[in-house]
């Protein structure tokens, strides 16, 4: 019981807690729209077990830290393909499964955001019964594969910031609790106002951007992408509070209560 009496390890706690936090405000924001496609009475629940999802992954990460430095290590150099053999620019060309994870989720989080935006300003209103109807399975798999990819990248975060597992799967819970508790005004507020709703999925187009470059090694600081977002939700809210009590924009295909 040493640890309860070690000021590093609650610092450690504490700060790991809160970036745990804030790298899952994306998580927070993919899971809210991605339920808001489902009716009224299942969305809680179908936030409540994404996020379960993604404690449960975040945890099973961590207690593979030796399969996760594995992760790391090249799997083949894309610079062969293109003649190159040795230098600097061929060691930036090599691949690693951190680096196609990375990839796919990127790939995968810009098609969802595009599509969604599509769907949302230019889609057919009252899609015919031929087309796939959106299932409760179908979106829990969707937000089960992209936890994977924002889990590696908590859980990568995680192992450079503390030293005791047990600090590190205290944080997730933790921060993972917090976002339970937090989820459903979140998934509110977008749902409730189109134009935040359009921010958020512009915001998911800069995460997957982000996570294309990382796969490239080319390191984007979230910092940027953050402060950019926050900037515009602020003008946002300052658009809201100007235009209150005016009906808000309609978009298409929103499930009815």
């Amino acid at each position: 019981m040493e640890w309860i009496a070690n000021p590093e390890i609650w610092i450690s706690l504490i700060t790991l807690t809160v970036l745990e936090i804030v790298l899952g405000i994306d998580n927070i924001i993919f899971i809210s729209i991605m339920a808001s496609k489902l009716p009224a009475n299942k969305q809680k629940k179908a936030r409540q077990l994404g996020l379960a999802l993604a404690m449960i992954t975040r945890v099973l990460l961590l207690l593979s830290l030796s399969w996760i430095m594995t992760l790391t290590s090249p799997l083949f150099n894309a610079g062969e393909w293109i003649g190159l053999s040795e230098g600097e620019l061929f060691e930036k060309f090599a691949i690693s499964g951190r680096d196609l994870i990375l990839l796919s989720g990127g790939l995968f989080l810009i098609y969802k955001s595009t599509t969604e935006i599509h769907d949302k300003l230019e889609g057919e209103e009252h899609k015919s019964d031929t087309k796939a109807v959106v299932t409760f399975s179908g979106v829990i798999i969707q937000i089960l594969i992209l936890d994977v990819v924002f889990s590696l990248d908590s859980v990568i975060t995680a192992v450079g910031m503390a030293d005791h597992i047990e600090v590190m799967i205290a944080a997730v819970i933790i921060a993972v609790i917090v976002m339970m508790l937090s989820a459903g005004s979140i998934s509110d507020f977008v749902n409730k106002h189109p134009t935040v709703k359009m921010l958020a999925l512009s915001f998911l187009l800069l995460i997957g951007v982000s996570l294309l470059a990382e796969g490239f090694e080319q390191h984007i600081p979230k910092g940027y992408i953050y402060f950019a977002m926050a900037f515009s939700v602020l003008v946002e809210m300052l658009n809201l509070k100007m235009n209150k009590g005016k009906k808000p924009v309609h978009l298409k295909n929103v499930p009815e209560d």
